[in-house]
């Protein structure tokens, strides 16, 4: 590794720059990731187990099992229903 002076330079070095193919699927794995365990948090700040928030939002509890280990690509629309219907939360989303 060379000098690396901040994150995004670790990142470059090991997936490449923005962009490109590595750094693409990491970015993306990565936001997976980060949306899995923010639902867990949420989902047992709620006191429900996998299978109460399954059962509230008409989907499964291996689904949300995998939504929660970044293993499964979300949509936003998805996302909203597990957050605002399952957990009775507001998702908030920002760009900036």
């Amino acid at each position: 590794m060379k000098n690396t002076t901040n994150f995004e330079d670790l990142l470059i070095d090991k997936y490449g720059k923005k962009g490109s193919e590595n750094r693409d699927k990491f970015d993306s794995d990565s936001l997976a990731f980060r949306l899995g365990v923010m639902l867990k948090a949420a989902r047992q700040e709620a006191n429900l187990t996998q299978e109460q928030l399954a059962e509230k939002t008409g989907t499964k509890k291996s689904y949300i099992s995998r939504i929660e280990r970044g293993l499964s690509d979300i949509q936003i629309s998805t996302y909203n229903k597990l957050i605002e219907i399952g957990l009775e939360k507001r998702l908030h989303i920002s760009i900036g």
